[in-house]
């Protein structure tokens, strides 16, 4: 009998009974998001403080959810990391189906927001409340990140609550591994957002380089 699992009940017991998948503890292998990026201009600065402003004034009424989430947080940081045009391709609450062929196991669950051709997957957390950790929905990303068809290019995620962002890195091939960011909070003295827009402008620059000419 095929056992399914909801994806937003998967573990990573499962995602490592299953597919082998191990948390690499090679500093090396999720270098992307912490090498040094490119300065954001005045503009792009100003457009983020005004985001975090906006978050913070929503916080005083908790609780800030799903929907708020991505009006007034990711719709903004998806327009500066220019992922509204081509080549980026754009599906929202897409529908993924994760099969586990060596232990008869489904997993099943919903996407938030899908880009470009499932190399980059961004998951707001679904009907939670923004003081939800992000870090619950690890096994969440990585189920959606490890049902990619493509199995060399590795996949990207990044997971938000609103108030935290996590970065998170997954390969197939040759093993099954994954690798993550340090958090970035808007509870933090500066504006994180920063640096968050700069890992988004330098994964989807990843991903393009990849795309076959």
């Amino acid at each position: 009998m095929v056992q399914t699992i909801p994806a937003n009940e998967v573990t990573l017991r499962h995602l490592q009974q299953s597919f082998g998948l191990q948390q690499t503890q090679n500093s090396n292998f999720f270098s992307e998001w912490s090498e040094p990026h490119l300065e954001l201009s005045s503009v792009e600065q100003e457009a983020l403080d005004r985001v975090k402003a906006n978050f913070v004034a929503l916080m005083a009424d908790p609780p800030l959810l799903e929907n708020s989430v991505k009006m007034v947080v990711l719709a903004p940081l998806l327009d500066l990391a220019g992922f509204y045009h081509w080549p980026f391709r754009m599906e929202t609450e897409t529908s993924v189906e994760v099969v586990l062929e060596d232990e008869g196991l489904v997993i099943r669950g919903r996407i938030d927001v899908l880009v470009l051709k499932q190399r980059l997957w961004l998951l707001v957390i679904e009907s939670k409340r923004s003081d939800f950790a992000v870090t619950r929905a690890i096994p969440q990303a990585l189920a959606y990140m490890l049902g990619n068809p493509g199995t060399e290019p590795p996949t990207f995620g990044m997971i938000t609550n609103g108030n935290e962002f996590l970065f998170l890195k997954a390969t197939r091939q040759p093993t099954a591994e994954y690798g993550n960011s340090r958090l970035f909070s808007l509870v933090n003295p500066e504006n994180e957002l920063y640096e968050v827009l700069q890992v988004l402008k330098r994964l989807g620059a990843e991903v393009i380089h990849d795309i076959p000419a």
